[in-house]
């Protein structure tokens, strides 16, 4: 995942995506699970760094400023790689990056202005059905018994460890009736079921750095245009106190849970299944909960059970062939 990756590796596999694709099956590694928590410890905190940014920054801001410096984060790698891949996946990485990164981007963080951050962490955990259900309906893959046991185990988890034990943190003011608003992620959640899906079939083979580089070029500009010349963003960074420590807060989201956590991601997709690699968003909300009981915050007995079961569930949905 460095710049020194061989320039070969790129070109290696052929444009066809029937060619290009992954194996039938694979073993899922120590490097994989290892992956795994890294991403959950990482997205576990993107929720509360969210709340921060919104405190100064509109919605809207708050999603173009993350694509934005995550886009100028990795654009060295891009620049690097984009004379290395064929022209013909670029479709395939501009959908990506618009449904999987680009919408998403603005969906949670309109979602955020009204409900609890726990809650937002846990409905995030919807990615691995639409995983799932895109896998079978766009790409011929079956949904087995045992797949469908796991993913019934990682809602009920969630179920358990939200419905019952209750947010793990602090709502906004509003947050607890506007339960609406979390269609907003189920949106975010659809469009990160494809996009896995096309990173899985389109881009196996192809270095991780270099697959999330280009997909971060591609839509960093346009959200760049707009928060320059759509968006109050300069005025309040100039004349709103506390909007530098805002920006922060979004500069910290921008480069954790967009630039090197894309990077991961894209790496456990290739290294493992895509159901497997978008698992990792049912442990989001333990990590959640564990950050929040560093800073005070109470860990219940419901809490622990859903913690179980969504464990339980990675477990199941893993050893699906």
């Amino acid at each position: 995942m460095s710049s020194s990756t061989p320039a070969p590796a790129l070109t290696a596999a052929p444009a066809s995506p029937t060619v290009a694709g992954p194996p039938p099956h694979q073993p899922t590694t120590l490097m994989a699970w290892v992956l795994l928590v890294v991403l959950a410890a990482i997205w576990g905190t993107s929720f509360i760094l969210m709340k921060k940014g919104l405190l100064v920054f509109s919605a809207v801001e708050l999603g173009a400023t993350r694509v934005t410096v995550a886009a100028l984060l990795l654009l060295p790698f891009a620049l690097q790689h984009v004379r290395r891949v064929e022209r013909s996946r670029f479709k395939w990485l501009l959908l990506s990056g618009v449904v999987g990164t680009l919408i998403p981007a603005f969906l949670f963080a309109y979602a955020e202005t009204k409900l609890a951050s726990g809650l937002a962490g846990v409905l995030n955990a919807l990615t691995v059905a639409f995983t799932l259900l895109v896998g079978a309906l766009l790409f011929g893959q079956r949904i087995t018994w045992l797949r469908a046991v796991g993913i019934a185990a990682g809602l009920l988890g969630t179920v358990v460890l939200m419905g019952l034990g209750g947010s793990g943190g602090e709502a906004t003011p509003t947050g607890q009736g506007n339960a609406w608003y979390g269609l907003y992620i189920v949106l975010a959640t659809l469009g990160y079921g494809v996009s896995i899906n096309i990173i899985k079939h389109h881009f196996h083979g192809i270095p991780s750095v270099a697959v999330t580089g280009l997909l971060l070029m591609l839509i960093g500009g346009p959200a760049a245009l707009y928060l320059l010349l759509g968006t109050d963003f300069l005025y309040k960074l100039q004349h709103v106190p506390g909007a530098w420590t805002a920006f922060g807060y979004i500069a910290l989201l921008a480069t954790l849970s967009t630039a090197v956590a894309m990077v991961l991601f894209n790496k456990l997709i290739q290294q493992s299944t895509a159901l497997f690699a978008s698992s990792n968003t049912y442990l989001v909300p333990i990590m959640a909960l564990i950050w929040g009981r560093l800073d005070g915050e109470v860990i219940n007995g419901w809490h622990l059970l859903g913690m179980g079961i969504i464990l339980l569930s990675v477990f199941i949905i893993n050893r699906a062939k």
